[in-house]
């Protein structure tokens, strides 16, 4: 993911709401979210050519999900995938800030990374651009390709467009994916500067990104309810004319598949 905004025990009826754009370059080969043959626990997209994903759950309510820190000029191409940073969590029986604390001393070996792992019941984040692991609080985050909170242009005008959303007492999915389809470029006096051209910021700088070779190829909404039941909805775009399908699953809270 490059932009995800996350409710967290602040809503009265969801104990977690996350929604995000993924951000990739169009000719990356990808899978469209499903449980996977080789982990049938785990429910998430899938990174091909790495193997990895950018934001997944399992059948018993892990979540699991990340971004890429910007930093162009401290890119190692040899470094390991960051998306196996995501799947990694959802397989292995361990607690969030167990998982964490490795990367304390081996984040460095990785290109720059937001992670957050845990559950409804709490999430923990971390990033190698940063030190130490933070739990979050109850409140509404977001974040992008810099640090948790972070204000980018698409960080503020995503809160403050979902956040009227994400007030309703029932969370419609259409009105979501809407919110997170926005393509409006910031300002330019507004743009980061993250050692990219400012033509190539200005590019990035949409929720909803449509540059000519690399985009947002798809949107995700998860949803916790109060008693447990997650609902994970995914909307993936055509690169070439962002026309859309969604496929929505719906696990009760013993992992059961109800659509």
């Amino acid at each position: 993911m490059c932009l995800i905004f996350i409710s967290l025990h602040h809503h009265p009826n969801y104990k977690l709401i996350v929604a995000g754009n993924r951000d990739e370059f169009y000719d990356r080969p990808t899978a469209a979210a499903d449980f996977w043959d080789d982990e049938p626990d785990i429910l998430a997209g899938r990174d091909l050519e790495a193997g990895g994903t950018w934001l997944g759950v399992t059948r018993k309510g892990k979540v699991s999900m990340l971004t890429n820190y910007r930093d162009p000029k401290n890119i190692d191409p040899k470094a390991p995938s960051r998306g196996n940073l995501v799947s990694d969590f959802l397989k292995k029986p361990v607690t969030p800030e167990n998982y964490l604390q490795q990367f304390e001393a081996t984040g460095k070996d990785y290109n720059g990374f937001n992670l957050l792992v845990g559950s409804a019941d709490g999430l923990w984040y971390y990033s190698n651009y940063k030190s130490g692991i933070q739990k979050l609080t109850p409140g509404f985050y977001g974040i992008s390709n810099k640090l948790l909170e972070t204000p980018w242009p698409k960080v503020v005008r995503g809160k403050q467009k979902l956040e009227p959303v994400l007030a309703s007492p029932i969370i419609d999915t259409e009105d979501v994916f809407k919110a997170l389809y926005d393509d409006v470029e910031a300002p330019h006096e507004q743009l980061p500067d993250t050692g990219l051209t400012p033509e190539r910021e200005l590019a990035l700088s949409p929720m909803f990104i449509k540059a000519e070779n690399y985009g947002s190829r798809c949107s995700t909404l998860i949803l916790v309810d109060m008693t447990g039941q997650m609902t994970f909805s995914e909307r993936v775009y055509n690169t070439t004319t962002f026309e859309h399908h969604t496929k929505t699953f719906l696990l009760t809270p013993s992992g059961e598949i109800v659509v």
